[in-house]
């Protein structure tokens, strides 16, 4: 008491002195976070333009399905709590010239109207919302990503009050509701306010629906009791208009045959492993792409009396319902075959390993690494070197031999056995089975092997290729494409591709050193419309066809020597049509370069007397021509052909001629580069017409150069011809190469095209190749391949929406693929793209399973499935009596 009392003076002590005297003012006026909450609500209605009545025409039948749904989302807070809050709204034409600010105070709201509408019962595919209540347009407040759900009671009235005052505070007539409960149950209450109408929407969740209440009668009771007023309770109700659906689930198909063949996996791992295996991609899914399949027997627009179903009584026999639709629920992610191909195969782009470093080096290169160095060979022979105790000991060498066991072994171990790499040798190239002696001789370009038949080189798929930038479909690089993803996904992944890329380099070079053309490439220039390693591949295969002809000509210039006699071995003229390759030659021949001291023997006397007497590379005389100064007729002389250039190396040569700027000297250099061909044409034409000039050469080779024109001379009309302006440029580089260039048949000029230099560097490029190149090298092919076996699957169903799709991919693809450095990621997206096509291949095979109509089996029931409308909606106008007593017990919904 003593304390307490001291206490009490003490305060009033404090209280009485004035300059401890403390005010405390409490402002009412700052808002709360609640109030900040409903004036942000109010502040987005605005903004958002929700404010006042419209009017709009009324909804048409199967309006909300078939139109467009646009959605606009803003965050908000409530304190520390996110929500957002969307608006969806139907997209209408006349929507823009109808007014917003209303037709009058009376106007009702336009979700009124909605609800009362019949035209849109039961949408099929819309906001669960819209499927409830028909509205048109409403406001959603739900929960932010990674926020709590509103679940207590409290919270869900202080939101619904919120609400309530916002839509009152800015006359909005758009139904606002507010998402409560957990997200799955799909929760809503909400509120709608109009000139002299208040709407509130609630919903009940129950577990199990009561006895009373799953029949027509126990919901019309519920209905009339909410819907009485109790200011005139003896004024009864107009009839009520009622459209009543059943629903039944399947959930189990596994009484309907899946329609998908496993695959052989005994001729793939264990048996024959032939062509049809490895030229084909797989297709189809594994699992059964339909999870569900919804019944809906459906009794639109009834008048309350007109059906009778209650607890003992039911006139609502689904087989008399005058609607039917079935509804097909898809299995999220089906496992499908064609897109684990696919991303199985693209996922060796990210790889980063060279193909010594996936299958290891050769213990021999390995050993000999530190010795590599030849130039110091004699020195490291002659130079003591103390060899290292360490190196010495017992366990040094057991270590240094189980390394070399190990690395033995893992060579034994290859990733391919020899009978699938045989198989895939022999697909690849099917010419290894023939004879060897008969190997050379076996075209390099026939029909597609495997068991196929050869495709139809005038069809719009064969000439995919041209807008994949691929190769064709009965190539080599096409094929070697299907194996390497077969390859990759069943027989080891990275390992068995780099093994096989390994053996496919080898024979490539096996080829080249024994003369083979190669099998299914067609012959001639490279073709740039194709892929960067066709190209390669087709330059070798250039370079084998100059080095067989060069050898044949050999071959044939030898048994014409020895048949004619040494006194015959002079130089004759070539026949007409002859190349210059296959004139009899030889490599160093080829090459012969006079040295200065010779050309210094000769004589002016003696050229000029030669030139005369012989003439070499003649083709075939060129019509009437002759010689301008000389009667001898101008002949056209055997010349080398062009270079054939892959795309790397041409724009490696640009990148050269512009490294020489745009100075004078820098053009003189390239035009003397680019010149190289005109000079061994130059010599080739002074060969073949001993005595001629430039204006001769100019005559053949380039005719819009040499004008004619009539001249009267002494009474005659004479034509004389003369250069044209641009070849008497001073500086002129085709006159510098006309004084440059010898009399040289194209038999003795240097090669413009060095098949053994070129061969070597795309045997190099070839071996250079990590998986990781290889994959993005044959990526344009195997995306081919797989639009090709999509192409093929949907002819058999006939989907309108696939080839429309797969349209879209091809030009996607296209634009891609055409770049230098393709995105990888937008690549991916693609081949989501079309494993999603596969899917809808799947999923419709699935319902022809299920329907009985698959393979044949009731065929009679075809012409009943009208139309597939899309993948999650079919419509139905049949009687599926077989399928009735496995549906589960039907849901009502009125």
């Amino acid at each position: 008491m003593h304390l307490d009392r001291s206490k009490q003076r003490a305060r009033m002590a404090a209280d009485s002195d004035p300059e401890s005297e403390v005010f405390e003012i409490t402002d009412f006026t700052t808002a709360s976070e609640w109030e900040r909450f409903i004036s942000r609500v109010e502040e987005v209605l605005n903004d958002w333009k929700l404010i006042g009545s419209r009017v709009r025409k009324p909804l048409q039948k199967g309006e909300i399905t078939s139109g467009s749904w646009e959605e606009h989302t803003q965050e908000i807070n409530f304190a520390d709590f996110r929500f957002s809050i969307t608006h969806h709204c139907l997209k209408q034409e006349s929507a823009e010239s109808q007014s917003r600010e209303g037709a009058g105070e009376d106007v009702c709201p336009l979700a009124l109207q909605d609800l009362l509408c019949v035209n849109n019962d039961f949408p099929p595919r819309a906001h669960c919302l819209v499927r409830w209540f028909g509205v048109r347009e409403f406001l959603v407040i739900s929960p932010g990503a990674h926020c709590e759900a509103v679940v207590s009671e409290s919270k869900c009235n202080l939101l619904l009050s919120s609400v309530s005052i916002a839509l009152a505070n800015t006359g909005c007539l758009v139904p606002l509701f507010v998402q409560i409960q957990q997200k799955w149950r799909k929760m809503y209450a909400g509120e709608c306010q109009g000139p002299g109408v208040h709407t509130d929407f609630e919903m009940v969740h129950l577990r199990k629906a009561p006895g009373q209440h799953t029949h027509l009668s126990g919901l019309l009771d519920i209905f009339k009791n909410k819907m009485s007023c109790p200011l005139t309770p003896l004024t009864p109700l107009p009839p009520i208009s009622i459209s009543i659906r059943f629903t039944f689930v399947l959930q189990d198909g596994q009484q309907c045959s899946w329609p998908q063949q496993p695959p052989d996996f005994y001729a793939l791992l264990a048996g024959e492993v032939g062509g049809v295996e490895f030229g084909r991609l797989p297709f189809g899914a594994c699992e059964d792409p339909i999870s569900e399949l919804h019944l809906a027997t459906t009794w639109p627009n009834l008048t309350e009396g007109i059906v009778v179903d209650n607890d003992v009584y039911s006139d609502l026999d689904p087989l008399q319902a005058p609607h039917w639709s079935v509804r097909v629920r898809k299995a999220d992610n089906p496992q499908c075959l064609l897109g684990e191909f696919l991303m199985e195969f693209f996922k060796l782009c990210c790889r980063k390993e060279s193909t010594e470093e996936v299958l290891g080096r050769n213990p021999v290169e390995e050993e000999g690494t530190e010795n590599s160095d030849i130039t110091q060979a004699l020195s490291k022979l002659t130079e003591p070197a103390a060899v290292p105790i360490h190196k010495l000991s017992v366990s040094s060498m057991v270590h240094s031999a189980r390394r070399r066991m190990r690395r033995h072994r893992r060579a034994e171990e290859s990733p391919l056995n020899s009978h699938v790499l045989n198989s895939i040798l022999l697909y690849l190239f099917p010419d290894a089975a023939l004879d060897k002696s008969d190997l050379s001789d076996v075209k390099s370009t026939q029909p597609s092997p495997g068991g196929t038949t050869e495709p139809d080189r005038e069809s719009e798929d064969y000439h995919l290729y041209n807008q994949l930038k691929s190769a064709p479909s009965d190539s080599l690089t096409y094929r070697l494409a299907l194996c390497v993803c077969v390859v990759n996904f069943h027989h080891g992944g990275v390992r068995a591709v780099a093994h096989l890329w390994q053996e496919f380099v080898l024979e490539m070079r096996y080829r080249w050193e024994n003369n083979c053309l190669i099998y299914g490439l067609a012959g001639g220039a490279p073709d740039l419309r194709c892929c960067l390693l066709h190209q390669k591949l087709q330059m070798l295969n250039c370079c084998i066809e100059r080095k067989r002809a060069r050898d044949d000509g050999r071959k044939s210039g030898a048994s014409d020597r020895s048949r004619l006699g040494p006194e015959s071995a002079g130089p004759a003229e070539v026949s007409p049509g002859k190349s210059w390759d296959s004139w009899s030659d030889s490599e160093e021949e080829f090459f012969e370069c006079l040295s200065d001291t010779e050309e210094m023997k000769d004589t002016e006397s003696e050229k000029k007397a030669a030139n005369k007497s012989r003439a070499e590379g003649r083709l075939q005389p060129h019509g009437k021509l002759t010689l301008l100064k000389s009667p001898e007729p101008l002949y056209i002389p055997v010349t080398q052909e062009p270079a054939p250039m892959t795309e790397d190396l041409l724009e490696e040569q640009s990148e050269v001629l512009a490294k020489l700027g745009t100075s004078a000297e820098g053009a003189h250099l390239r035009a003397r580069m680019q010149s190289a061909c005109l000079l061994s044409d130059m010599e080739s034409f002074k060969a073949a017409n001993p005595g001629c000039c430039l204006e001769d050469f100019v005559r053949w080779y380039s005719p819009r150069d040499y004008v004619e024109e009539e001249v009267d001379e002494v009474g005659q009309t004479v034509i004389r011809g003369d250069l044209s302006a641009r070849m008497k440029i001073p500086g002129n580089m085709w006159v510098e190469a006309w004084e440059t260039a010898k009399a040289t048949p194209a038999r003795r000029q240097k090669r413009l095209f060095d098949d053994t230099k070129e061969a070597e560097k795309v045997l190099h490029y070839l071996s250079q190749q990590k998986p990781s190149d290889l994959t993005r090298h044959l990526m344009p092919c195997v995306l081919h391949a797989a639009l090709l076996k999509i192409k093929e699957e949907e002819e058999s169903e006939d989907i309108a929406s696939v080839r429309k799709a797969l349209q879209q991919v091809t030009a996607h693809a296209s634009k891609l693929l055409h770049h230098p450095n393709p995105d990888f990621k937008k690549l991916e997206d693609v081949i989501v793209q079309m494993s999603a096509e596969e899917a809808v291949i799947a999923r419709a095979r699935s319902l022809k399973a299920k329907f009985g109509i698959a393979g044949g089996e009731r065929e009679e029931d075809a012409d009943e499935l009208q139309s597939i409308k899309s993948p999650l909606q079919v419509e139905l106008r049949c009687t599926l009596d077989d399928y009735l007593p496995v549906f589960q017990s039907p849901t009502l919904d009125v």
